[in-house]
């Protein structure tokens, strides 16, 4: 008998299926077999023993995974296939070369950083709240911020019953009637640049995600991609590494 043993939601998102809460999905919803009978949450497999399928699909530890980042332009969604036709991210990325799923997302109207992946562990460590990654936009605001505004977004705007987690925010360039910021948060709610916005009276103009962690877009044009460097993983997961030491 091995004694090497992994939880069932976790292998699925280490084959890069999904992530570990839409495996938990999967798994609740009856889609996930192992050696022939329907999984149960809290399973855990043999890796090198046991066959795991997900809706038929059997699942197969990979051999290397790839990471990716893409400079998002605007008017595409963060999905990889959508049923009413609009333009998704999954066509700027298609000649990778492998399946890849997003890391996190930006919304339709939002440009810049976004992460692509075929592990499913990075993924989790990347945008799990826990390990509070920064996220840096540059934002063009209207009409002009004030040092009142900015204060309330760096303390924390109520957002659905609770506060945002202190900002950075810091003006880049002021204009008559708009200016241009650079927000640094550690969280990731839908469209939260936005409602904190909103939240203080200013309307985004533009947002354009520039870095995650110490991962910045630089010259990468919209519409284009590359690959992350060894370095570049490596320095985004030590962020999950720096959390856990201080639970320590």
């Amino acid at each position: 008998m091995s004694d090497v043993k992994m939880r069932l939601h976790k292998f699925i998102s280490v084959c890069g299926f999904s992530s570990r809460r839409k495996a938990e999905e999967l798994i609740a919803s009856g889609q996930v077999l192992v050696n022939g009978k329907r999984a149960s949450l809290g399973d855990k497999i043999d890796p090198g023993r046991d066959e795991i399928r997900v809706s038929g699909k059997k699942l197969f530890l990979p051999e290397k995974h790839m990471y990716i980042m893409l400079n998002k332009p605007r008017g595409f969604i963060t999905t990889m296939k959508d049923e009413r036709g609009r333009k998704c991210v999954a066509s700027l990325v298609k000649d990778a070369g492998a399946t890849l799923f997003p890391v996190g997302r930006l919304d339709k109207d939002s440009q810049g950083l976004l992460l692509f992946t075929t592990d499913g562990e990075f993924a989790n460590s990347v945008i799990h709240p826990a390990y509070q990654i920064p996220k840096t936009y540059r934002v063009t605001v209207s009409p002009s911020i004030t040092e009142e505004q900015i204060k309330i977004l760096r303390d924390g705007v109520e957002l659905d019953g609770k506060l945002t987690r202190p900002a950075k925010v810091r003006i880049l360039k002021k204009g008559e009637d708009k200016d241009a910021i650079e927000i640094v948060i550690s969280e990731g709610r839908n469209r939260e640049i936005r409602r904190m916005c909103e939240k203080v009276g200013l309307e985004v103009r533009l947002l354009n995600r520039t870095a995650i962690g110490t991962l910045k877009l630089a010259a990468l044009r919209p519409g284009m991609w590359r690959h992350l460097t060894e370095n570049e993983v490596q320095a985004l997961l030590g962020y999950s590494q720096i959390d856990t030491r201080k639970k320590l």
